[in-house]
């Protein structure tokens, strides 16, 4: 790679790592910067919780976004095992949706796009309480991934394809004359340039996209998690309900998450009162879990969006810096897709999805519901 890359990516989460891998892929030199390491924020901390979907079925761009991901992923994770000897964990284990009359809206959202679900009638599962109040779905084809595996083959995958990687390297302001950026200068006063700068760093996108005049409204929203460890194996399926999940690891560990404290700032960490509500909510749903070690406990700081849809698009005004940010608790689901619509952005290719609904300079619509939560 020369000393220049096509496309400087600012961020290596899993949104701009496997943007990093799909613009090499696409014949692009890259290079890769982040405030600290690889994947280590929200995409470390996250469920790997990945819906079923058809994009050419879906109703919305955000649900086509996110089918995307249910379709391409099982290629991606060949892909990466193939190319670095990393499992990252990508199994189809099926899950249950407990709706609530209120959610039910959902039912007819997967009839329409296609998807296999089937009502449970009586007990879901031997170990499994259904909520009251609700009533529950099997999806059969709802796939789970391990994040932190699912980085560290994107890091290595991303250095075998001939991306640059440059870690502990914050961005702290932009070099510009008018309307077109001509590099940033980091932390340490090194200049990097590029012709055309992609920012995805998460929780802490809004203070490099407000100089440009851009103000999506990014915010860290801090989400937390417990890991159980049972004696055996209670349940097999993903376990969801409203914006609250159990998730069954193959070595027989269940993640319990997960909270949303916007007002936590950049507060990182776990405390007494989310641990108990998680614990509850746990044992509520799956009552062996009471029996169940607490292993570990861990926070993410999730990029927050004023309707909990992603920006992905051009900045208004500087036609060489792309943004994909604000993806909130969906990042692994919608990586895939936001990373093959900025491939085609940088590329000059008509993207496989209308980008219009995520355009930076959108008013955000609180009233989007996307058919999946958690």
């Amino acid at each position: 790679m020369g000393t220049t890359p096509d496309v400087l990516v600012i961020g290596g989460g899993i949104i701009g790592l496997t943007s990093a891998y799909y613009l090499a892929r696409a014949g692009l030199a890259v290079e890769v910067v982040d405030r600290a390491e690889f994947g280590r924020e929200a995409s470390w901390a996250g469920a790997g919780i990945i819906p079923p979907g058809d994009p050419a079925r879906a109703a919305t761009p955000i649900d086509q976004m996110r089918a995307i991901g249910s379709t391409q992923f099982p290629e991606l994770s060949a892909e990466l095992r193939e190319a670095t000897g990393i499992d990252n964990g990508y199994v189809r284990c099926g899950g249950i949706e407990f709706l609530t009359p209120d959610d039910l809206y959902a039912v007819d959202l997967w009839r329409a796009e296609g998807i296999h679900f089937q009502q449970c009638e009586g007990a879901v599962a031997p170990r499994v309480r259904t909520p009251d109040g609700t009533v529950a779905y099997r999806l059969d084809d709802l796939a789970q991934v391990r994040n932190p595996r699912h980085l560290r083959a994107l890091v290595a995958a991303c250095q075998k394809v001939g991306v640059k990687l440059v870690p502990h390297t914050p961005v702290a302001a932009w070099e510009r004359t008018d309307s077109r950026l001509h590099g940033v200068r980091t932390a340490t006063g090194e200049v990097k340039r590029a012709g055309t700068y992609l920012v995805a760093s998460g929780a802490w996108s809004e203070c490099l996209l407000e100089p440009l005049g851009c103000r999506p409204g990014i915010c860290p929203i801090r989400g937390q998690i417990v890991l159980f460890h049972p004696p055996a194996p209670l349940f097999t399926r993903v376990l969801m309900a409203g914006k609250r999940y159990l998730v069954p690891r193959p070595d027989g560990r269940v993640l319990a998450g997960s909270t949303e404290e916007p007002e936590a700032g950049f507060e990182k960490g776990n405390t007494p009162e989310a641990v108990h509500e998680l614990t509850e909510f746990a044992t509520g749903l799956v009552p062996g879990l009471k029996t169940a070690d607490i292993e570990t406990t861990w926070s993410g700081l999730r990029p927050g969006s004023p309707d909990g849809m992603p920006f992905v698009g051009t900045i208004p005004d500087y036609p060489n810096v792309l943004a994909a940010v604000g993806h909130a608790r969906a990042g692994v689901q919608l990586s895939i897709g936001t990373a093959l619509a900025i491939r085609d952005l940088v590329t000059g290719t008509p993207p496989m999805i209308p980008l219009e609904a995520f355009r930076p300079d959108r008013v955000p619509d609180p009233a989007v519901r996307p058919t999946f939560r958690s």
